[in-house]
């Protein structure tokens, strides 16, 4: 399949969820048993249980990859992404969402027949004074996506393949993953990953490391995810092993910037400063700036720039979609 061929500059695949934005206060976190800036996962119970203690800011169709695609497409990249939904108003909320910021979504919600009383999944993002997120997932839906879901003629059609790492919990990603990936690879095509949480990289560090190793072309992560990876408090030595096992990656470093390793040389990347606001998204739109510097042929250091521009004006308010002209920002 040649360049003509292509219809997407970036495919995503991820959980297909509803954001649910509130503010709280530590001490609410704290109470609740919820660590500070990471993503717990939790039953339908427990998330009526959060929701009817809190007073929501926004709602909003998300997810990680999902919000990368939508920045992407706004930076005017051709954009596609997959995701389970199901056959309820979120669902359709979610499509609408997708649809509307010009993202084609060719997932087939879940059959009702089969899962009856599995809803689209919700994320309620709890932000805290400092900015940071802390997240609580009730996957629903997103635990059903399986390797028959992956469109094989819609990947063949996209330059980038951008996976999520969170779509590794529910029991049939990996395998669908590696297909993906596989599929990608047989019509030359880029296979990217976003590490996700610290957590989610825990509990499944051999797999991430199999299928860095072994199947991902581009690789994103921040400090946190990438340290949990290689199990070590220190970046740099994180970084060295990236080098060892990467041929591209981004790791970013909140305040001090990123790194980008490329055949183990590494270049720094300038922070864009900003008032922190809200970090939900920073990364989901540093990857979606890197890719669609990637793809339309800027340098590697531009990418880097396009990359944190993107999520600079991300955390300078709330939720992670752009509220201005994200070129005009970046002046090129």
């Amino acid at each position: 399949m040649t360049h003509q061929n292509k219809k997407y500059d970036i495919l995503g695949i991820g959980n297909a969820i509803t954001d649910i934005l509130t503010k709280v206060e530590l001490s609410f976190l704290e109470k609740q048993g919820l660590t500070q800036g990471s993503m717990t996962l939790i039953d339908a119970s427990r998330a009526k249980e959060l929701e009817a203690l809190l007073t929501p800011e926004h709602i909003m169709g998300g997810g990680s990859v999902a919000n990368t695609c939508i920045v992407a497409a706004q930076l005017g990249a051709r954009v596609a992404y997959l995701g389970k939904i199901a056959r309820d108003d979120a669902g359709q909320k979610f499509a609408y969402d997708m649809q509307n910021n010009n993202v084609d979504f060719p997932s087939q919600p879940l059959n009702t027949q089969v899962f009856d009383n599995l809803p689209t999944a919700r994320c309620i993002v709890m932000i805290t004074p400092d900015g940071q997120r802390t997240m609580a997932t009730y996957l629903g839906a997103c635990t059903c996506f399986t390797p028959d879901d992956v469109i094989e003629e819609e990947i063949a059609r996209a330059s980038i393949l951008y996976l999520e790492g969170y779509l590794f919990d529910p029991p049939h990603a990996q395998e669908a993953f590696r297909r993906a990936a596989s599929i990608a690879h047989k019509y030359g095509r880029q296979v990217a990953l976003s590490l996700s949480d610290p957590f989610c990289v825990g509990r499944h560090r051999a797999a991430f490391l199999d299928l860095v190793k072994n199947h991902i072309d581009i690789l994103f992560a921040n400090e946190d995810e990438i340290c949990a990876l290689y199990v070590t408090e220190s970046f740099e030595k994180a970084a060295h092993c990236t080098a060892q096992d990467t041929t591209l990656a981004a790791l970013t470093r909140s305040a001090l910037g990123s790194v980008i390793i490329h055949k183990g040389q590494f270049t720094p990347i300038s922070p864009i400063p900003t008032q922190v606001v809200d970090s939900t998204g920073a990364g989901d739109a540093y990857a979606a700036g890197f890719m669609v510097g990637l793809t339309s042929g800027r340098t590697l250091p531009e990418c880097g720039r396009i990359g944190s521009v993107a999520a600079s004006e991300i955390i300078s308010h709330y939720g992670a979609r752009p509220l201005t002209n994200l070129w005009y920002e970046m002046g090129f």
